[in-house]
């Protein structure tokens, strides 16, 4: 059985693309996004917090913090979680010295502007540019986790890991790094794209998702609207049945018409709902 404590959308999927970005924070028109997430029967945003947004983003002062706690109150659309592709520009791999201690204190920094929001969750990404390569950059990112936990202990937030691991190295990964607050980030369309399979991922580290990104793309391709690429979506669901799975799951599928993001958005959500029912 599936009852998540939210179906929600990635930021800026709700209004056009800018500048021609697929994921990016939306630095015009962020607020409007609470009323029509609202508008198409979802029930959190889960932020983006960015290099492109750096300076407009409102989870940067405590006003702004204040004002996406108000649209969040207003329209009952939540934040439950941070997706920080800063650290995509910015990675934990590859870096050392005063590089890796600056990104250290802005996810300390990040952290407790979250803690102010209410977020739960900060999704870390290692993928594309920022993946786990090698053995000396999974020693990196153990060592950025275990200096960054004490910052997400005093906040209360977990910290979600979205690789691009095989199931087995994946699992070696969370060995180095068993605490409690240190999660998964399942995301359907990377899987797909990969060729890796839910039933073996679900079986290596299942225990640990603690999020899930819903998309599709077709095997070492893009991203394609849901059901027409190679994510098993049957199978993905059909894990998170068996887990009793109860946490959020966020729509992060491909971009349809721009100026249509709302219809889209009710098409989707309509979509995943039909998995989880």
């Amino acid at each position: 059985m599936i009852l998540p404590r939210s179906l929600g959308i990635m930021q800026g999927r709700l209004v056009p693309p800018a500048d021609g970005r697929i994921q990016s924070f939306p630095r015009e028109r962020w607020e409007q996004e609470f009323p029509l997430a609202a508008a198409a029967g979802l029930g959190a945003i889960e932020w983006i917090y960015d290099t492109y947004g750096l300076n407009a983003n409102p989870l940067e002062t405590d006003r702004g913090v204040e004002r996406i706690a108000s649209l969040a109150s207003e329209h009952r659309v939540a934040v439950h979680s941070v997706c920080a592709d800063y650290f995509m520009d910015f990675a934990f791999v590859r870096a050392a010295g005063a590089a890796r201690s600056e990104r250290l204190a802005r996810l300390a920094w990040l952290l407790g502007q979250a803690k102010r929001l209410g977020v739960t969750r900060v999704v870390l990404p290692f993928v594309d540019q920022s993946a786990i390569r090698d053995a000396a950059d999974r020693e990196a990112v153990v060592d950025a986790l275990d200096r960054a936990l004490p910052d997400a202990e005093a906040a209360g937030i977990e910290l979600h890991l979205e690789t691009s691991l095989t199931p087995d190295d994946f699992v070696t990964l969370l060995a180095s790094v068993p605490h409690p607050l240190v999660k998964v980030n399942y995301d359907s369309g990377n899987s797909s794209s990969l060729g890796y399979k839910p039933a073996e991922e679900f079986a290596a580290y299942g225990d640990r998702v603690g999020s899930v990104h819903v998309k599709d793309r077709v095997r070492n391709g893009g991203t394609v609207p849901l059901g027409q690429g190679d994510a098993d979506l049957d199978a993905m669901f059909a894990c998170l049945h068996r887990l009793n799975y109860a946490r959020d799951i966020v729509l992060q599928v491909a971009r349809g018409t721009a100026g249509d993001e709302l219809q889209w958005a009710r098409h989707n959500r309509a979509f995943v709902e039909r998995y989880i029912q």
